[in-house]
């Protein structure tokens, strides 16, 4: 496979969708929550800046991963949650857990340590 046959695979398609910093954190939370409030989201992830942590949350709503809906209060609530689609990553976020605790042990407990 060349580079155009690469640049077109679907997973490297996949792959672009998921890189960012803190991409799978925000779904590793919205994995085990049903919704999750903006400043919920922020606290929880504790090194993002708020600039950042929107950013990629925008990235994730027009991906189609994620549902934006605001509640009209003083001040509004933006609450997030999983698509269908971004659902439908459980099952691949797992297994490349499952795979780096077995196959890239070292590098887990590295970060483990610190």
């Amino acid at each position: 496979m060349d580079y155009n046959q690469f640049k077109h695979c679907g997973l490297n398609v996949a792959l672009g969708i998921l890189s960012g910093k803190w991409k799978a954190i925000i779904l590793y939370h919205l994995f085990h929550q049903e919704s999750m409030r903006f400043t919920e989201l922020w606290r929880i992830i504790p090194k993002v800046t708020k600039k950042v942590l929107l950013e990629h949350l925008k990235q994730m709503e027009h991906q189609g991963l994620l549902i934006r809906s605001e509640v009209n209060t003083f001040p509004p609530e933006v609450y997030y949650k999983l698509s269908d689609k971004g659902k439908a990553l459980a099952p691949a976020l797992s297994a490349l857990e499952v795979w780096a605790n077995e196959y890239a042990r070292e590098e887990v407990d590295l970060l483990k340590s610190k």
